[in-house]
């Protein structure tokens, strides 16, 4: 009699279980066992259809897209990732790996560890994306694994709202042998690469036989590049060779050269001036050779060719070894996009404010792989006009300007840019005749006399991890409260067309950059126009980019490695 009771209750509770869910289901698929009834089906069905989520896919697991995913409330959407690496990498710390001073997987966090933490199911897929039809809202997706896979390695998949983040490719600008025989770093497997590289120099100088100018010709280092990536690699090479393998190859020990060549007239010509000279210096003192107003011709696998701009002549130097880092470059899957949407002729992806793609309205792009096509003042300016003129009067006073002045300053950024580099206090400080006097209306002409100048201030962004990190954030803020802000819109108003936008552009706040210069020396430019260079600013280099890993495992695995490198040196082993 118990065992009936049992099995019955068991029964009853199953079948109650699967109409709560059903009742309470926000429009996942919902999966029954031999419990449901045949008049349920309709019920769950009619459910599934009326609040089937929306598809999200992501292209991408770097900055962007791990940003993205993060904080991303997946409960509200159907999320598929595709990327052909398994992991989120901190690329700034790549040239720490290429000498030792950090292990890769220090600086590397599963993307199957990120996403199990949301609540809800991410689903990803080592694979890569090599085409996005964006007329049928589809992408075709290609595996790559080095062992045969049993079955098909092409897919494709559908979405609603598409999100890419699959960053860029290096720059060559088409110089003749760069391909073939220069080392890049932009990518966890090309730091590795350099890293067995740097030793294989020292082991072939070491070998018997080989002439002294063999030697030098095997232990010249050549960096393309004098930006940040750039200078950082060199200044921890320098350190690497000076501080460790010195000590196991003293036989070869004042042979070694390290040049750094620059097209500009200063390296880091991005950051402040004071830290661009005292690189300089530093370098200079460290015997690192700065090559600036240099352009690069040709790259053999002996030696590498160039034009000096102010002389006009055309040199040649050996070298053992190359790193070129001079940029980065649009991927041939994403020119194959812009080609679909009419942007063929641009360099980059273009989106407006909201990051999405223009010509598209439910693609998104994020990072290295586009750019924000900031709107002109000035092409609204008429519509800006009539709006505030309240009256009609033709005219405007200063406080009409000043009701939608605020509206202004959110749409347009670059009216705070020109407020501030003109220093002026206040945006009526704009309505004021050339004397300085306050002026009590203003026409459309005069108007437009005032803002002529403001659109000058619109700048791209960089391309680096920080613009890529807050715009990963920014849009997952935007996925999250999308059902809300339809009805309550935040953004500022419409001033071509009615009502307000729905979400608030976005706005890149910058919060510094570092540059490593090697010798326990840093230098780095912070909010406020403040400049900090010496050994207190490499400390507080470590202590940033430890509080920036993903984990609490990469940061005490990072932690480790420095204090291991300070107690026992660098690894000069070829694995």
């Amino acid at each position: 009699m118990n065992l009936q009771f049992h099995e019955f209750y068991q029964s009853f509770s199953n079948k109650y279980v699967c109409y709560l869910e059903v009742y309470y289901s926000s429009g996942g698929l919902v999966a029954y066992a031999d419990s449901q009834s045949e008049t349920a089906a309709p019920a769950a069905e009619l459910n599934q259809n009326e609040c089937k989520k929306k598809r999200v896919v992501v292209l991408g697991t770097g900055w962007a897209g791990t940003s993205f995913l993060k904080d991303l409330d997946v409960s509200s959407y159907d999320v598929q990732v595709v990327s052909p690496r398994n992991y989120f990498a901190f690329t700034p710390l790549l040239p720490s790996v290429t000498c030792g001073t950090v292990e890769a997987r220090s600086i590397v966090e599963p993307v199957r560890n990120i996403i199990k933490k949301r609540n809800g199911e991410i689903q990803f897929f080592e694979a890569e994306c090599v085409k996005i039809d964006a007329a049928k809202n589809k992408v075709f997706c290609k595996s790559h694994f080095e062992n045969n896979v049993i079955g098909a390695e092409d897919f494709s998949l559908e979405y609603d709202y598409l999100v890419v983040a699959i960053g860029a490719q290096v720059n060559t600008f088409n110089t003749p042998g760069v391909m073939e025989n220069c080392h890049f770093l932009k990518e966890l497997e090309d730091a590795q690469k350099l890293r067995r590289s740097v030793i294989d120099c020292f082991e072939k100088a070491s070998i018997p036989g080989l002439t002294e100018e063999e030697r030098r010709t095997n232990l010249h280092f050549v960096v393309v590049g004098g930006g940040p990536t750039g200078v950082e690699f060199a200044a921890e090479l320098h350190d690497f060779i000076q501080e460790d393998l010195v000590n196991v190859y003293p036989m070869v020990k004042d042979l070694v050269k390290i040049t750094l060549i620059q097209s500009g007239d200063h390296i880091l010509n991005m950051f402040d001036e004071r830290i661009s000279t005292f690189a300089e210096k530093k370098f200079q003192r460290d015997c690192i050779e700065v090559q600036t107003g240099c352009r690069v011709l040709s790259v053999s696998d002996k030696e590498i060719t160039m034009k000096v701009k102010s002389k006009g002549e055309v040199t040649s130097i050996p070298h053992g070894l190359v790193v070129w880092s001079t940029g980065i470059s649009t991927r041939p899957v994403v020119k194959d996009f812009m080609e679909q949407i009419g942007q063929a002729n641009r360099r980059v992806l273009a989106t407006n404010e909201w990051l999405r793609v223009k010509e598209c309205e439910n693609v998104y792009a994020l990072g290295d792989c586009a750019t924000i096509d900031q709107r002109k003042i000035m092409e609204d300016i008429a519509s800006i006009f009539k709006a505030a003129d309240k009256d009609n009067s033709g005219t405007l006073t200063v406080q009409e300007f000043q009701d939608v002045v605020d509206d202004i300053l959110v749409r347009y950024p670059q009216l705070e840019l020109y407020l501030k580099n003109m220093r002026l206090r206040d945006v009526k400080d704009l309505m004021k005749d050339p004397e300085g006097k306050d002026i009590k209306e203003v026409d459309i002409e005069g108007f437009k006399l005032a803002l002529a100048q403001v659109d000058s201030q619109a700048k791209s962004l960089p391309a680096t991890a920080q613009v890529a990190a807050q715009q990963g954030a920014y849009l997952s803020r935007c996925f999250n409260r999308r059902e809300h802000c339809k009805d309550n819109p935040e953004g500022p108003r419409r001033f071509v067309g009615s009502g307000r936008h729905a979400f608030v552009p976005f706005r890149y706040k910058h919060l510094g950059q570092f540059a490593p210069l090697g010798g326990e020396q840093a230098a780095a430019e912070l909010p406020g126009d403040w400049v900090s260079i010496g050994r207190s600013t490499q400390w507080l280099w470590y202590s940033v980019y430890a509080s920036k890993q993903v984990s609490w495992r990469t940061r005490v695995l990072l932690v480790s490695d420095w204090t291991r490198r300070f107690v026992f040196g660098r690894d000069s082993s070829r694995i």
